[in-house]
C-alpha cells in the first residue's frame, strides 16, 4: 500500500446486469434489495486425539434475495414479472447474471472485473405495497461462476461479458 490512500467501495459500485438477448446484459435497476447469500456449505468432524472441532467449506448454495418495483418498458423487470405471473417453471425460469465490479476497471480498456452465473429465479410474492407493484423473491445458483470482464459503451446501461482465459 506504501502512500497510497484507501478508498471504501460503495454499494453502487458493484452493479448486477441481466442477460437480455445476445451478448447483451441489462443493467438490473429498480431494485431495492439484491443481497448475495453464500449460503457455505461446511464438513464439520472432530477428531478424537484433537479438543477443537475442524470445518471446511465443501461447497456454496449461492442466492440473491431480490426484491423491485415495477417498472414498464425495462427489459430485466418484464423477464422476472412473466416468470412470476405465467407462473414459468424448469429451465425456462433460468437467467444469466453478470455482476460488475465498477471498482475494479482496467486502465488500458476501462473493462470491469465481472462474474457471471446461470440463476433459478424462485418467486415469493407479487403486488406488496400500496405505492408500487412490488415483486419479492430469490436467485439461485444453477451454474458454477465464470470469470471476466464486462465493458459498456452507453455508461454501464448495458454491458457485454467476455469470459477470461485461463
Amino acid at each position: 500500500m506504501s502512500g497510497e490512500k484507501q478508498k471504501l467501495v460503495g454499494r453502487h459500485q458493484r452493479v448486477a446486469f441481466m442477460g437480455t438477448g445476445g451478448s447483451t446484459f441489462s443493467r438490473m435497476t429498480g431494485f431495492t434489495s439484491l443481497s448475495d447469500g453464500k449460503n457455505a456449505i461446511e464438513y464439520t468432524r472432530q477428531y478424537v486425539d484433537e479438543a477443537a472441532e475442524r470445518s471446511d467449506v465443501v461447497g456454496y448454495a449461492t442466492s440473491y434475495d431480490y426484491e423491485f418495483d415495477r417498472y414498464t418498458d425495462n427489459p430485466v423487470h418484464e423477464k422476472l414479472a412473466q416468470i412470476t405471473d405465467d407462473e414459468i417453471m424448469g429451465t425456462d425460469a433460468q437467467i444469466d447474471i453478470a455482476v460488475v465490479d465498477l471498482f475494479e476497471k482496467s486502465a488500458s480498456d476501462s473493462s470491469c472485473t465481472a462474474r457471471k452465473r446461470t440463476y433459478s429465479v424462485i418467486p415469493d410474492t407479487e403486488g406488496d405495497g400500496t405505492d408500487a407493484l412490488i415483486y419479492k423473491g430469490s436467485l439461485k445458483a444453477a451454474s458454477d461462476i465464470v470469470k471476466g470482464t464486462c465493458t459498456s459503451n452507453d455508461n454501464w446501461q448495458t454491458c457485454t461479458f467476455t469470459e477470461a482465459s485461463e
